[in-house]
């Protein structure tokens, strides 16, 4: 993806190579728990993927960074660049499309971290993958998950599945500040297990859409192969191939996050209409 050159956002924080230890992981973006149902229903609902995440102790606390921190390779210092200028072309996509449906958006901020961090959803390690905490309205990014996931999950790999990633977790808050989310927590008190996880698959495969209308908009920054590097990384992260891969069969009722051919088929769906507004995946999904 064309990057080099352009602006990078100011809403980055960049806390890697700093020390400091965590304990526990609250769970989230793609290959975690959605943050959200850990928060709804605890550490219970991220037993489904426990051969994805290395442990759960939710509520316990970790240890403040020391505030000492190494020097960046160089790179590390061009992915966190790469990172910060995509973060910039969410804020200008977003900014647009909501001011043309006379919204005004809240941009939300990004952390780069290294092993664990502090959020305000709870302590988190890099096991949990890219994430998005609504209690802070921070995307969380441990960059080295990206390796993992080529060379675990067998995604191609390449820049576009980090642009893919970080507009997924954008994705996640536009629900926040449109409301969606909220509504979603409502929808799912009083739901059996299996009704809960489907809310939360409609939730992560519009996040999916909303990737896929950012990569519309943004056409003009694409290099060839990168639109497959995304349905690359989508495939990999699909709740099928993940328990193919990990446990050796699959459990349709445990999804939290679709399929792989939900995830490519929102993803692309968002790419070619450039619609924000044709991503009611409730409606698709929960007839």
């Amino acid at each position: 993806m064309k990057w080099r050159g352009n602006r990078q956002s100011d809403n980055v924080e960049d806390r890697r190579g700093m020390s400091g230890g965590g304990k526990a992981v609250i769970g989230g973006g793609l290959i975690g728990i959605v943050i959200l149902l850990l928060n709804m229903f605890g550490g219970e609902n991220a037993k489904m993927l426990t051969p994805v995440l290395e442990q759960i102790n939710q509520g316990q606390q970790t240890e403040q960074s020391s505030g000492e921190q190494r020097p960046l390779t160089p790179e590390e210092q061009e992915i966190g660049d790469f990172a910060k200028t995509i973060f910039a072309y969410t804020e200008d996509t977003f900014g647009q499309i909501f001011q043309e449906n006379n919204m005004d958006y809240e941009q939300p901020k990004m952390v780069l971290f290294s092993d664990a961090v502090e959020t305000a959803c709870g302590s988190a390690t890099s096991a949990s993958g890219p994430f998005y905490c609504p209690g802070d309205k921070k995307v969380y990014m441990d960059l080295r998950f990206f390796e993992e996931l080529k060379t675990r999950f067998g995604a191609k790999g390449g820049d576009f599945a980090i642009a893919y990633v970080i507009a997924h977790e954008v994705g996640h808050h536009i629900q926040t500040i449109t409301g969606t989310s909220g509504k979603v927590r409502q929808l799912q008190q009083g739901k059996s297990q299996t009704e809960a996880n489907k809310l939360s698959v409609c939730l992560e495969l519009q996040a999916d859409f909303y990737a896929g209308v950012w990569a519309h908009y943004n056409k003009q920054y694409l290099e060839e192969g990168d639109i497959e590097e995304a349905l690359s990384a989508a495939h990999a992260v699909g709740d099928d191939a993940i328990q193919s891969k990990m446990q050796g069969h699959v459990q349709p009722d445990t999804f939290t996050h679709g399929t792989s051919e939900q995830r490519i088929y929102w993803f692309k769906k968002g790419f070619q209409s450039g619609d924000i507004n044709k991503g009611d995946t409730f409606s698709a999904l929960l007839k």
